[in-house]
């Protein structure tokens, strides 16, 4: 280590002047238990005298939580007002002023309200670092910039709360609060981390067994990294290669025969000695045959499935590269296979393992013998391909030797030469180096035979020749070598590059699929693209039986049916061109996600002839994000029956607990009005008379509404819940729904605002419109005689939103949260008064069921309740989609 980064090392690790110290308690998920964490390190510091204020703390109503909390002095919340509802946020400048040693700041990646000093809360805690006040702060890995994407593909969430990395590798400490999933889940239903239908709804959007594993297995990585760095630091403080502790077993491979057995006993001597381990390949260029290519790709598979890494390398010296990707990885054994019995090799120690063992600095190096292997057979029309390119070699340099001849007479002896080169690069561009060094040394017999005195003769006289043939020789060698290893690696880059581009485009159709349908009919528009082979896609049925998933079924043979149902079954390859019953036209390839096979993969080549070992490689690649996609697909349609069976459930609890009190009510007014008519008869005056008609017409009006309704939902709910969904303007929602309550409206001064142009939903609108009308009704009748009544629509972080507002007596903010719980009642909530048709619970089904949320907040000029129905809207349709 040189002396600039050591003192680079020493100079980070002082404290900046006058600046605080960053500690970080980092969770995988909400409730694992970080802000219980801090409070308790807090406690332990106010202990030892340190003063302690507490800037923002988010307890989420835990018991145990608030408790620790009531222990430390609180920095009081600012209060603002936004769009009508109350945001609290932390007092950055009552901080500065009160300028604690010790400040206590949750959730570091909140956003904070608009017009804040800082957008966000990372950017407070860096200005009371900046102040040199220590902060103590909690974040979940979720949160990360870098894992954003990661963090999506895992749990399908796109996390919009988001910190810088640096500001977690610029903490002075970092501590992991871990909790096994189980035990996170079972707070959940505990209620400890959510109430009971907020933990319901996470388990089945977020916290599944399956997500916090995976974020779990995140926050693991860095926090690990996060410790690799501050031991590679404190190294460098002393000037040294930190040392490795765990250690990597790394095991090179190339592609010859004894590629598995490497592979096989390398996994044997990592499981010995407890060590994690690598396959590395290091691809220099060199051309290799189909058989080579074929090897190297079995021990690569074989490598993943007994657990290694598989690390591809593009270098031109091997040895080099392995031993500084050693480095690297801080690999402690390196495993290499004895090289190639050659006899450059055995005569100047080229091979791998002699430069392994010559250049290694404190790396143990394990050389595996290699077994004795009968020579590879070599097929005719192999040997007449060779002798082509050496035919090649001695054509070239025949015309090299006359076109020389024909322009020695204007040109000098040693320009001469470079037709000869010429003719050398040529063969090596065309061919291989074993034919550019065989015309190398025929240029040199004409070179010397033509050119050199005496002429027609091999002798030389002038010692000065002698060097200009060596010259030359030493030239035609290299020239040929370099131009034979540039026609190998552009060879290998451009099938690189085809399978590339075939993975590329197929991952990019994989990615806009939505559904299993949209994975199989992007699959079918790829593989279609193929003229040259028929490509089948197979599943079992219901009844176990292969079906065609694309396209129609394919006529088997008894045969080729045994062979697909054996590669279903053992998820290896069979058919035609395998080890397993090839006696047949179709190649079978399992698509397989956790081992279990998803679907059956079958090519067959239009000319019968068997498919290229590069072709397969290709098929095998191509398979395994289909198989992914496949899987994806399968888990959102499982998702989506789960959700909408809980959904159903809810909806249907909320109608039989509804109807004790909304039947009632109108019953009891009809049977008040008919008693009276009753027992009164002709002494009620004609008006009197009237009226008592006519509200018993009207509560009997609302009883039909609401039995219709109920009904309608019922049959809507009945087995489960279908959602008939299908594009619709937002509009024509918001009409019909004010013509349907045109009657309860009228004594009230109803606006809206509803733009012209608005994004299309794709939704259930009947669903949609009953959830509008029963938001409605429910704030017509908590609303004074003549009282205002706004709806409003709009889009808002690609939600789209309809709000209703009312001068009502309004909603507590203490039980705003409470008012959809189907067992809550409260006087001035959703359930006093009249009743609320088939209330708000119902409501939140049915928007729900549509993956849409409902919120509550003051409504007009702060007065009355604003209720807002929030939808999500997907991505627009075309007119062709539209048309169909």
């Amino acid at each position: 280590m040189n002396d600039s980064a050591r003192a680079d090392a020493l100079l980070a690790n002082l404290p900046r002047a006058g600046r605080g110290r960053l500690k970080v308690f980092l969770g995988a998920a909400p409730g694992v238990g970080k802000t219980y964490a801090m409070l308790q390190a807090a406690h332990a510091q106010q202990r030892q005298g340190v003063q302690v204020v507490a800037g923002v703390v988010e307890t989420h109503g835990r018991a145990e939580t608030e408790a620790l909390l009531g222990g430390l002095p609180q920095q009081p919340l600012l209060r603002s007002q936004y769009r009508g509802v109350t945001l609290e946020e932390m007092d950055l400048d009552g901080l500065l002023r009160a300028s604690p040693e010790l400040a206590l700041v949750d959730e570091l990646a909140h956003s904070n309200a608009p017009n804040s000093r800082h957008a966000k809360r990372w950017q407070d805690v860096q200005e009371l670092l900046a102040a040199g006040i220590d902060v103590y702060t909690t974040v979940n890995v979720q949160h990360l910039e870098s894992l954003n994407d990661k963090v999506r593909d895992i749990t399908g969430v796109q996390v919009r709360e988001t910190l810088p990395d640096w500001v977690l590798q610029e903490a002075f400490e970092l501590v992991l609060i871990d909790l096994p999933p189980r035990e996170l889940l079972q707070r959940l239903r505990e209620g400890k981390v959510y109430v009971p239908e907020q933990a319901r709804a996470a388990i089945d959007a977020f916290f599944s067994q399956t997500n916090l594993s995976a974020l779990r297995e995140l926050a693991m990585h860095t926090a690990a990294a996060q410790v690799d760095a501050d031991l590679a630091h404190g190294y460098r403080q002393l000037g040294q290669e930190a040392p490795p502790l765990r250690g990597r077993l790394l095991v090179g491979v190339d592609g010859d025969q004894q590629a598995e057995r490497l592979v096989r006993h390398a996994c044997r001597v990592a499981q010995r000695r407890h060590l994690p381990w690598s396959l590395v390949h290091v691809d220099n260029g060199k051309l290799r045959d189909e058989s080579a290519r074929q090897r190297l790709q079995s021990a690569q598979q074989l490598a993943e499935r007994l657990g290694g890494e598989v690390v591809l390398l593009r270098a031109g010296e091997v040895a080099r590269t392995l031993l500084q990707h050693a480095a690297e990885r801080r690999a402690s054994l390196v495993l290499v296979g004895q090289s190639r019995d050659r006899l450059r090799r055995r005569l100047f120690g080229a091979g791998v393992a002699a430069r392994l063992l010559r250049e290694n600095h404190g790396l143990e190096i394990n050389v595996l013998d290699r077994e004795a292997q009968p020579p590879a057979p070599h097929t005719a029309a192999k040997r007449v391909w060779i002798w082509r390119h050496y035919l090649l070699a001695l054509l070239a340099t025949a015309l090299a030797a006359g076109l020389a001849w024909a322009v020695s007479s204007v040109l000098a002896l040693p320009n001469i030469s470079l037709v000869f080169l010429a003719a050398v690069l040529l063969v090596a561009v065309r061919s291989s180096l074993g034919p550019a060094l065989a015309c190398a040394v025929l240029s040199f017999v004409s070179y010397d035979f033509l050119f050199i005195p005496p002429n027609f003769s091999l002798s030389i006289q002038r010692e000065e020749d002698v060097l200009t043939l060596v010259f030359f020789l030493l030239m035609a060698a290299l020239t040929g070598n370099l131009a034979a290893r540039q026609r190998r690696q552009l060879q290998a880059l451009r099938e690189t590059q085809a399978q590339t581009s075939q993975l590329l485009d197929l991952s990019r159709k994989l990615t806009v699929a939505t559904d299993r349908q949209a994975v199989l009919s992007a699959a079918s528009q790829h593989l279609d693209g193929w003229q040259d082979l028929h490509v089948c896609l197979l599943e079992r049925g219901s009844e176990g039986l292969l079906q065609a998933a694309i396209g129609q079924m394919p006529g088997l043979s008894d045969n080729e049916r045994a062979a697909a149902d054996w590669a279903w079954q053992h998820g290896q390859a069979a058919g035609h061109g395998s080890d397993t019953l090839p006696n047949g036209r179709w190649w079978w390839w399992p698509l397989l996600v956790d081992e279990q096979p998803l679907a059956l993969l079958g090519v067959r080549p239009r000319d019968s002839t068997a498919l290229t070992a590069q072709r397969r490689r290709l098929l095998m690649a191509l398979a395994q994000p289909l198989a992914q996609a496949l899987a994806r697909a399968r888990l959102g349609e499982q998702l989506e029956a789960a959700r909408l069976h809980g959904e159903t459930e809810q909806l249907r609890s909320a109608l039989l607990a509804s109807v004790s009190h909304d039947l009632r009510t109108p019953l009891t007014a009809m049977r008040g009005g008919i008693d009276s008519l009753l027992a009164l008869g002709a002494a009620i005056p004609p008006d009197d008379r009237r009226e008592l008609l006519e509200g018993t017409r009207d509560e009997a009006e609302r009883l039909d509404r609401y039995i219709q309704n109920l009904l309608d939902m019922t049959r809507l709910g009945h087995g489960s819940l279908k959602l008939a969904r299908d594009w619709v303007a937002p509009a024509d929602i918001v009409a019909s729904a004010l013509q349907r309550l045109r009657v309860v409206l009228a004594p009230l001064r109803v606006s809206t605002e509803v733009p012209s142009e608005l994004p299309l939903l794709f939704v259930h609108a009947a669903l949609i419109e009953q959830a509008l009308v029963n938001v409605l009704e429910n704030a017509a009748r908590f609303s004074p005689p003549d009282g205002r009544l706004q709806l409003q629509v709009d889009v808002r972080d690609e939600q789209l939103c309809l709000a209703v507002s009312d001068q009502g007596p309004g909603i507590p903010e203490a039980e705003r949260e409470k008012i959809f719980d189907m067992f809550y009642t409260a006087a001035r909530g959703d359930r006093g008064g009249q009743g609320t048709g088939l209330g708000l619970a119902i409501c939140q089904g049915m928007i729900g069921a549509h993956g849409g949320s409902i919120q509550v907040a003051d409504g007009i000029d702060g007065h009355g309740t604003c209720i807002t129905l929030c939808l999500p809207l997907p991505p627009q349709p075309t007119a062709e989609s539209q048309d169909s």
